[in-house]
Formats: C-alpha cells, sequence, structure tokens
C-alpha cells in the first residue's frame, strides 16, 4: 500500500513501539524506536546510501536545505538538528518497489539459512 498517510514513518514507529520487536525497557524510554529512527532518517538524508558502507561522515557539513512542493525553501542549520529530525519524521513515509524488478520479497536459503530480502524507500509526504 502506497497510502501516504497509512505508511508514515511517524505511524510506522508508533506501531513498532507497541510490538516492541527488540525487547527495549520501554517503560523506562518510550521514545527509543523514535530516537534510533530519527538517527537513522538523518543518516539517511545526509549521506549514508545502501551500496556503501556507512563511516558515519555526512556529505552536508553546514546544513541542510529542503525544497517544499510548494516552492518554499527550508533550511536547517545543524545548529537545530532536533527541529531537522523532527521535520524528516513528520514528512517521510515507507514505499516498497515492484518485487519482481528490484528482486526482493522471497524466501531463500544461504548455507542452511532461510532470509528473506526486504526492500522500501523512504519518500517525502507529498
Amino acid at each position: 500500500n502506497s497510502d501516504s498517510k497509512a505508511n508514515t514513518v511517524k505511524n510506522f514507529i508508533a506501531e513498532i513501539t507497541k510490538k516492541n520487536p527488540l525487547g527495549y525497557d520501554t517503560k523506562t524510554n518510550n521514545e527509543i524506536y523514535e530516537m534510533k529512527m530519527k538517527r537513522f532518517l538523518t543518516d539517511y538524508a545526509l549521506g549514508m546510501r545502501a551500496a556503501t558502507i556507512w563511516k558515519g561522515k555526512y556529505d552536508a557539513t553546514g546544513g541542510y536545505i529542503i525544497v517544499r512542493t510548494d516552492g518554499e525553501l527550508v533550511c536547517y542549520h545543524f545548529y537545530y538538528k532536533n527541529e531537522f529530525e523532527n521535520y524528516l519524521l513528520a514528512n517521510t513515509k515507507l514505499e516498497t518497489g515492484g518485487t519482481t524488478k528490484h528482486d526482493h520479497g522471497y524466501i531463500f536459503a544461504d548455507e542452511g539459512v532461510n532470509y528473506i530480502r526486504l526492500n522500501f524507500q523512504i519518500r517525502f509526504i507529498k
């Protein structure tokens, strides 16, 4: 489903927090999944790519400029990292590509262990 309202990153974080598959102590820190997703979105927005080993070095060093669909420019200086992370969390969604085109979504075995290759894209909500 590519419905922007259903597949928002915020909705994903709310669901994963309820399920808590990693068993975090969410009574102590109920925002652990949100915190980790914000870090992931920031790293991805500023330089991390799937085909390259991530070494934590950002391509952007002073700030980030976003051009909204209405043409308005939104600028985030790295002094305002929290606002930048909140913007990314509030304005992104998850999408999946076609399973045959991108060769994912099926179970395969490697040395007797079953795996599933997953693929999703993070896009801005329009």
